[in-house]
């Protein structure tokens, strides 16, 4: 009997210790829900200025990619990529999608690989650079930008990689004001 009474009265001691506790608790829940809010808002934000900067690259140039920077920046997103690395590759390979080999913007498998779409393509593409398919991942999973353009085609072509590092870097200093004004 006394065993209950002292359980008992234990009980009765958290009760007030959740009473106090329990407004902490929401209030911190809710400034962790802000926070969290706020970071997804940014993010949303950083990635509509890549997808612009990618998209303006592309209009300035008159190279059919255009409008597809908000795919390629998603895809880079999903397969932890450099947001540059996709678009930077097509403008090399085809000029943007100039010189394609039917929705093959990106030479992959030497342009003997035809897509359906300029979406399945840049799927597929950055699902291998991000080392997610099993029969390419030996080759790019795990590894820096450097070391995916080297297995892409920079063993091949020694000057691969620079040439694309340069076009990332010019993707990522694209003024799209004039782009937007265009589209106003």
């Amino acid at each position: 009997m006394e065993n209950k009474i002292i359980r008992y009265a234990q009980g009765l001691t958290f009760i007030p210790i959740f009473s106090i506790v329990s407004p902490f608790m929401a209030l911190y829940q809710q400034t962790m829900s802000k926070s969290q809010d706020k970071a997804v808002e940014t993010s949303v934000s950083i990635n509509i200025e890549r997808a612009e900067k990618i998209d303006a690259y592309f209009a300035q140039r008159g190279m059919p990619l255009e409008g597809y920077g908000e795919k390629m920046v998603a895809e880079a997103e999903k397969n932890n990529l450099d947001w540059r690395l996709v678009p930077a590759i097509a403008i090399k390979e085809s000029t943007g999608g100039k010189f394609a080999c039917g929705y093959n913007p990106f030479g992959w498998g030497s342009c003997k690989i035809k897509f359906e779409s300029w979406d399945t393509a840049i799927e597929t593409i950055a699902h291998n650079l991000g080392g997610n398919n099993k029969n390419t991942s030996h080759y790019y999973e795990g590894t820096t930008t450097e070391e995916k353009l080297y297995h892409y085609n920079g063993s091949v072509i020694p000057s691969y990689t620079g040439e694309i590092l340069e076009f990332m870097e010019l993707i990522e200093k694209q003024d799209v004001s004039k782009f937007k004004k265009k589209m106003i």
